[in-house]
């Protein structure tokens, strides 16, 4: 049995329809959440719960996901591949996001909170500044390992040049590393986009798993970026790809 007294909150989310970005062909149904999907959480929760409706098909209107807070108690076994997330301790001024069903984790400061950002599967901002902020996105893909995107250098310039700028912003790669976690592999970036009126920089992390090529981005304002650098950098780290 796994005691979480005086840990850190752990979130788990129930899954939604993956989003589709420049990659792969565009979803007209972009940012619709998938409500038809039952899930139960295998463990002892404190927290609202699920939605106990009988009815499988929902609007987009009348379906959230509603956090789940895994509180003091037991783990039930089922957790065993996030098991690794607690084995390590969450950060001090961090929780833990886990979503089982859609095969990833990462951690996030703990005074943000959680938010709609269109396309992804979940996203946590600052409350104060909203441009401050970590999101997840993911697509299928045929792939089995990042790797067979190409080496390291070539993916990213890529990524950072052809995928997230737009025609009007600048791109700048300010750095870059490849990491391996438990036969998972991981490209992680950190860049730059000058628009004409803002820049912001982000750090993105990309892996390929469960045939899905996942997307953190974690990304801050320009001018308050060498404060908040190394905060941001824990989460872009934390990023794991989980089997389903």
């Amino acid at each position: 049995m796994l005691s979480l007294k005086n840990s850190p909150s752990i979130h788990l989310f129930p899954s939604s329809f993956p989003q589709l970005e420049r990659l792969a062909p565009q979803n007209q149904n972009q940012g619709r959440v998938n409500c038809g999907r039952r899930w139960a959480p295998p463990f002892n929760v404190r927290a609202e719960q699920l939605s106990s409706s009988s009815s499988t098909h929902h609007s987009p209107d009348q379906c959230r996901r509603r956090p789940v807070l895994l509180g003091i108690g037991a783990v039930a076994s089922s957790l065993l591949p996030a098991a690794s997330l607690l084995a390590e301790g969450i950060p001090q001024n961090y929780q833990s996001f886990v979503d089982l069903i859609d095969g990833y984790s990462y951690y996030y400061p703990s005074d943000w909170r959680e938010f709609e950002f269109r396309g992804h599967d979940s996203a946590f901002k600052d409350r104060f500044l909203q441009l401050q902020n970590v999101r997840v996105r993911f697509i299928p893909t045929s792939m089995k390992d990042i790797h067979d995107m190409g080496p390291m250098e070539e993916v990213v310039n890529n990524l950072v040049k052809n995928v997230y700028a737009t025609p009007n912003q600048v791109a700048t790669i300010l750095g870059m590393q490849e990491k391996t976690v438990n036969g998972k592999n991981y490209y992680t970036f950190e860049y730059g986009l000058k628009s004409p009126n803002f820049t912001s920089t982000s750090f993105a992390t990309v892996a390929v798993s469960n045939g899905r090529y996942y997307t953190l981005t974690v990304a801050a304002n320009e001018r308050r970026w060498k404060r908040v650098r190394n905060k941001l950098k824990v989460v872009a780290d934390s990023f794991q790809v989980l089997d389903i």
